[in-house]
């Protein structure tokens, strides 16, 4: 089955088989590429974050309330958008080291393969839909 590019044997329960070394390298090439585009956005917003920042230090004589509650919610949604980029941007490295020792496709919880359908929408999956909703539920 292909997985946003590479191919992923396995079908109905979420089997997983062993991969060949071709899959395992288009797997580890789309891993790296998405990696590589959040790193760019990551880099990107850090830019604009700081640009954000150096404007609002040399800018503040004079605001109001709102001005200064709208920089504020700036500066809240940009810290907001680093925080996101940079877990997913780890999440992409993880799965790449998981890649490499040979537990990608493999749920961290429970140890059972992690159903194809969901590696072809988020390949970054460490966990299945269930342990994944337990953590979410203890987080909370």
């Amino acid at each position: 089955m292909l997985v946003n590019g590479a191919i992923v044997a396995g079908k109905g329960a979420g089997a997983v088989k062993a991969r060949s070394s071709e899959e395992i390298e288009q797997i580890r090439v789309i891993l790296r590429s998405r990696f590589d585009e959040l790193n760019a956005e990551y880099e990107e917003a850090a830019a604009q974050n700081h640009r954000l920042r150096l404007v609002e230090i040399g800018d503040a004589a004079g605001d109001d309330q709102a001005d200064s509650g709208s920089k504020t919610a700036e500066r809240d949604a940009a810290t907001s958008l680093l925080r996101t980029l940079l877990e997913r941007r780890t999440q992409a490295e993880h799965a790449m080291a998981r890649l490499e020792d040979g537990t990608y496709g493999n749920c961290e919880g429970c140890s059972h393969p992690i159903p194809v359908e969901r590696l072809e929408v988020f390949p970054s999956a460490t966990t299945c839909v269930n342990c994944k909703a337990v953590r979410e539920r203890r987080a909370s």
